[in-house]
């Protein structure tokens, strides 16, 4: 999803697409697999107390976790390389401070307070303004602080769905959760109410320069529409966890639509 969020930055700035595009990505991507990689070190023994994640490399003891630090270390520095001289230093900045703030901030913070999402979410707002930083852009500009908002925001219902597909497993692990201070029910309806605003927040886009056109507006409004009447379900008490997964897909398939819409809007400039 990152190196999506990076493309879609990248072009959103030049407005173009060519092979430096891939080379932000490549970094990125290389990148986030040493973050989570190193995230796996760092949560080795709360990974063994959790059904979904008791069968990952290291609580498995598939691999040393001396081996996994070795090996995310090296990850990281390689996606590093890659943005110093394949994008510039500003690029580069910015792709640290996503896995320092992972690895260092928010892993750190969900141990000690069940609202580390909210200050963890600038970890969804970085990697498309490392696109577009990488494609000359002014990270300050307001259409690319436009873009780091609208993902920052829709970080927070995307970790909370994942808490209502998966708060015993946090319980069970000892971290502070959301589903310890109120029932499902209550964060269901919480939840919902950060996806409307995620929907509302994606018609603000044109304001700023992105999806313009008429034909881009008017997909932008139907898909907020779809993804508020695909959440609904939340509202409704049967079948609760299969409307947990329900709304966890709709709201990844929201996202991809999103920056798939918004980057051919920029490439084509249809209607």
């Amino acid at each position: 999803m990152v190196t999506v969020s990076t493309a879609t930055g990248y072009i959103l700035a030049k407005g173009s697409l060519s092979f430096s595009m891939f080379i932000p990505m490549i970094g990125i991507f290389i990148l986030a697999l040493g973050s989570g990689a190193l995230n796996q070190y760092q949560e080795r023994r709360k990974d063994a107390l959790m059904p979904r994640t008791r069968n990952r490399p290291i609580p498995s003891n598939r691999i040393s976790p001396g081996m996994a630090l070795l090996f995310s270390m090296f990850l990281m520095f390689a996606g590093s390389l890659v943005l110093y001289f394949g994008t510039n230093l500003t690029a580069l900045i910015l792709g640290l401070l996503t896995a320092v703030w992972y690895n260092g901030v928010y892993t750190y913070l969900k141990r000690v307070t069940p609202l580390a999402v909210i200050p963890g979410s600038i970890i969804g707002a970085l990697p498309p303004l490392v696109g577009w930083a990488s494609a000359g852009g002014d990270v300050l500009a307001p259409q690319a602080l436009a873009l780091a908002i609208f993902f920052f925001i829709w970080q927070i219902p995307h970790f909370w769905l994942l808490l209502l597909n998966f708060g015993k497993d946090y319980e069970c692990a000892g971290f502070p959760t959301l589903t310890a201070m109120m029932n499902r029910e209550q964060l269901a309806r919480l939840t919902y109410i950060g996806i409307v605003v995620t929907a509302a927040g994606i018609m603000f886009l044109p304001m700023f320069g992105m999806g313009r056109s008429l034909l881009a507006v008017l997909l932008l409004f139907l898909s907020a529409i779809w993804l508020v009447w695909n959440s609904s379900t939340l509202l409704k008490p049967a079948h609760r966890d299969f409307s947990f997964r329900l709304a966890f897909r709709g709201i990844n398939i929201f996202i991809l639509s999103v920056m798939v819409l918004l980057s051919l809007d920029r490439l084509i400039h249809f209607g």
